[in-house]
């Protein structure tokens, strides 16, 4: 089974397309690393975890946030989607997951799931 791991933050219209992927696949579990702004008004699915992080923190802080609540979790293979967020939540998340030693797949959505 997948899991999505997706950037769910800044970006004017990034959350249709987050949402768009969270809804076309049944994912094993939905990891959305967000603020307190998507915190607040994201309505999550029932297989989806919320993941804090604070955007003003350095990359390395992000990273550690990201990897500490993703550590013993993933179930192996992992979709990863960059579409929302900054470039330093994006370069957190990657390093994050690649220090898990994750399998990586790029996907986006357009009418449907397209891997990169």
């Amino acid at each position: 089974m997948t899991d999505l791991v997706a950037c769910l933050s800044t970006g004017k219209g990034t959350w249709l397309e987050v949402s768009s992927l969270i809804n076309s696949y049944n994912w094993n579990k939905v990891y959305l690393i967000t603020n307190n702004f998507g915190k607040e008004n994201f309505k999550p699915r029932e297989n989806t975890e919320l993941i804090l992080i604070n955007p003003e923190s350095s990359i390395e802080e992000i990273k550690k946030a990201i990897f500490n609540e993703l550590k013993d979790k993933l179930s192996g293979d992992v979709a990863i989607n960059f579409s929302s967020g900054s470039g330093k939540e994006h370069m957190a998340l990657l390093s994050a997951l690649m220090q898990l030693g994750t399998g990586l797949r790029l996907i986006t959505f357009d009418k449907e799931i397209k891997e990169i």
